[in-house]
């Protein structure tokens, strides 16, 4: 574990690590894949509630809810820059955006894990709620979690 403490913060469009959360995503979540962000419809990143987690200043992890109905909140777009993975940064990020969750009065937070990242989320208590699903081109499952 590092010794600097995860600087946690929610990010608005207008923030200046808006642009950053944005890089991670594209680097973790779409090069690899051979796509971009950029040609993704981004308007969610709109109305969601952004969070960013800094280590030294830089954002390192991020994830997003998107508001599905007053009990039910979904967690999207969640990425970790592989330097910085095992470090136990994506579960406190989790962990934050759960607590934010259960304070809004949301129930339940379900999500669209990609298979390589199931056990990732089974550790924290997430359940599998349906069959395997093909999502940017690559296997997820849906998962949730009573909050």
């Amino acid at each position: 574990m590092d010794r600097s403490p995860l600087e946690i913060s929610i990010v608005t469009l207008s923030s200046p690590e808006y642009a950053e959360v944005f890089a991670l995503r594209d680097e973790v979540l779409r090069k690899p894949l051979g796509m971009s962000l950029k040609n993704d419809d981004l308007s969610r990143d709109a109305v969601d509630v952004i969070f960013a987690g800094k280590m030294d200043g830089k954002v390192v992890v991020c994830l997003m809810l998107h508001h599905k109905n007053d009990e039910l909140v979904q967690l999207r777009q969640m990425a970790v820059y592989d330097a910085w993975q095992g470090r136990g940064l994506g579960r406190q990020l989790v962990e934050a955006a759960e607590q934010y969750a259960r304070e809004k009065g949301y129930r339940t937070l379900v999500l669209h894990a990609r298979k390589n990242a199931m056990g990732f989320y089974g550790s924290m208590g997430y359940g599998v709620v349906g069959d395997e699903f093909t999502e940017v081109g690559i296997p997820h499952y849906i998962m949730e979690k009573a909050l």
